[in-house]
């Protein structure tokens, strides 16, 4: 087997591999201010969503396994905010550290600066995300606030960051 890593469109027959690796994000990180992973079906409904509405949803496979994905969405639903995206990024806990962030970012950005797409946001839960801030300003993403206690999960108060990339 190769062990090349591909950055492509997500599938449906995807969405096994993608809900895993949100239902552990939900469980035991705070990237998610979710606290109840959702099944896979609500998963598809969510893919769909996205794509039918012409946004890219990207999976980092290797070795034939998905590790990791990633999608822009519109960042808000009124009108205005038609040029604005807020991108995701969830990679398998064992592949965490290992590039498939970025893999995964830069292909998300450029895609969505090819729809027209003039902002992108990173909406982080929890400040404490060392890894997201690095990841998202590495790229070129600025901080812009940080909502403070805004969440509740694991018995604590999490901050929200978000940041902003033109």
């Amino acid at each position: 087997m190769s062990n090349a890593r591909v950055i492509r469109a997500a599938t449906p027959d995807d969405l096994e591999a993608v809900t895993a690796i949100y239902a552990h994000a939900v469980r035991f990180g705070t990237a998610s201010f979710e606290v109840d992973p959702p099944p896979q079906s609500e998963m598809l409904e969510r893919y769909r969503a996205i794509v039918d509405k012409g946004f890219p949803y990207l999976v980092a496979e290797q070795d034939g396994q998905v590790r990791g994905y990633a999608y822009a969405n519109a960042y808000r639903p009124r009108p205005a905010y038609r040029y604005t995206v807020e991108d995701s990024i969830y990679v398998h806990p064992d592949w965490q550290g290992k590039g498939v962030g970025r893999a995964l970012l830069v292909p998300l950005i450029d895609h969505c600066t090819r729809l027209g797409m003039r902002q992108m946001i990173a909406v982080i839960g929890d400040s404490q995300s060392a890894g997201s801030r690095a990841l998202h300003h590495a790229l070129g993403f600025e901080l812009i606030g940080i909502a403070r206690s805004v969440g509740f999960k694991h018995g604590r108060w999490l901050d929200q960051v978000l940041m902003q990339k033109p």
